[in-house]
């Protein structure tokens, strides 16, 4: 059975824990160190790795901290030279190239996303179950057929974000870095449609905006959308 816990989610911090009760994993490190160990009530030795989308400060501020506690961080060379993060507990990553870690089975794919050389993953156990994590995109290539857990940025929706621009409280200048870079509820609804969802237990909505997203409104819709149980995950 997987564990989903979000350490933070947001424009300020990104950080989750995930285990499927052998093999527990750290998605992102965009925390102060200090609170991804009381995150990890202090077990941040326990960590089997750490999986790193791409270099943006909000998923990596920790990376560093990580390294030197003895962490393993996995990511793509692009993100490994953003970073400017070497040696041996750096392991290097290709989109579509799997690798085990412990008892996951994961499977790196592109993303879309200004950053350089992004990922997302899909991780599988012996148990049979299938974890999507899928952040700071604005569009997932890939479709994916056995899911069991979603974790997916639902950052903010279009509607929201026109609705600020006309009343002045968000600049125009941000719709379209917004539009090409994190993925909106709108988007979202079209990963779902595209993707098979029979085997879906848990939906986790991640990163919401904090200026162009409603939690309420995207649970209640991606609940009506899929009758499957959705969180939002913790700030």
């Amino acid at each position: 059975m997987i564990e989903i816990t979000s350490l933070g989610s947001s424009s300020a911090g990104n950080a989750y824990r995930i285990t499927d009760g052998k093999t527990p994993l750290l998605l992102d490190a965009g925390l102060r160190y200090k609170d991804i160990q009381r995150g990890l009530a202090f077990q941040v030795s326990s960590l089997a790795g750490c999986l790193v989308s791409h270099e943006h400060g909000d998923h990596t501020v920790a990376v560093k901290d990580l390294i030197r506690t003895g962490v393993d961080i996995y990511t793509s060379a692009g993100t490994a030279d953003a970073l400017r993060i070497d040696g041996h507990r750096v392991r290097l990553l290709q989109a579509l190239q799997p690798i085990t870690i412990g008892t996951w089975s994961i499977l790196p794919f592109d993303t879309q996303h200004d950053a350089a050389e992004p990922l997302g993953f899909l991780l599988a156990n012996s148990a049979g179950d299938k974890l999507l994590f899928a952040t700071d995109t604005y569009f997932i290539k890939h479709r994916f057929s056995g899911l069991t857990h979603i974790m997916i940025e639902c950052n903010y929706s279009i509607q929201i974000l026109n609705q600020n621009i006309a009343a002045g409280r968000v600049p125009a200048v941000m719709k379209h870095r917004l539009l090409r870079s994190h993925f909106s509820l709108e988007n979202v609804k079209e990963f779902i449609k595209a993707n098979d969802m029979r085997r879906v237990q848990e939906i986790h909505l991640l990163h919401l905006s904090d200026n162009n997203s409603d939690e309420a409104l995207f649970k209640r819709e991606i609940m009506a959308m899929t009758g499957k149980q959705v969180f939002v995950a913790g700030r």
